[in-house]
């Protein structure tokens, strides 16, 4: 991630949220999203590249877009689209492989890259809806 833009606009500091690691994965993931959709266009290969550009540079910007969310409900609201987004792109990734637009070896690794950042996703939204229970069992 940009991390000199952010401390130029003092935005590290005034997030309401920190997702850590889970920005740069993503910010990476985008990145070689679109790569891959540069190569598949190389290869005259539009609609799916498109879907999957969508999809696949979607998910960090709702993880940034999560960051300065108004509430805890409105940050899971944010990391549950980025979760769709995630799924929608290891769906494109799977059909681009197994219809012989990627290779075995690019899609182990871009396939493996989404699958954790899924997880990653899925784990932070479960904390975060539980600790959201936790503050309304307490009221």
């Amino acid at each position: 991630m940009n991390n000199e833009y952010l401390a130029e606009c003092n935005m590290e500091e005034t997030k309401i949220y920190n997702l850590g690691i889970l920005e740069d994965k993503t910010y990476s993931f985008a990145l070689r999203i679109i790569k891959a959709h540069k190569y598949l266009t190389d290869k005259n290969e539009y609609i799916l590249s498109k879907q999957l550009l969508r999809s696949g540079t979607s998910i960090g910007a709702n993880c940034r877009e999560a960051t300065f969310a108004q509430s805890k409900q409105d940050f899971v609201n944010k990391l549950s689209i980025a979760l769709k987004e995630t799924n929608e792109s290891i769906y494109w990734i799977e059909l681009l492989h197994d219809s012989g637009f990627i290779t075995d070896d690019s899609f182990d690794s871009i396939h493996a890259d989404g699958t954790e950042i899924l997880k990653l996703l899925i784990a932070i939204i479960k904390t975060s809806k539980s600790n959201i229970q936790k503050i309304k069992d307490i009221h």
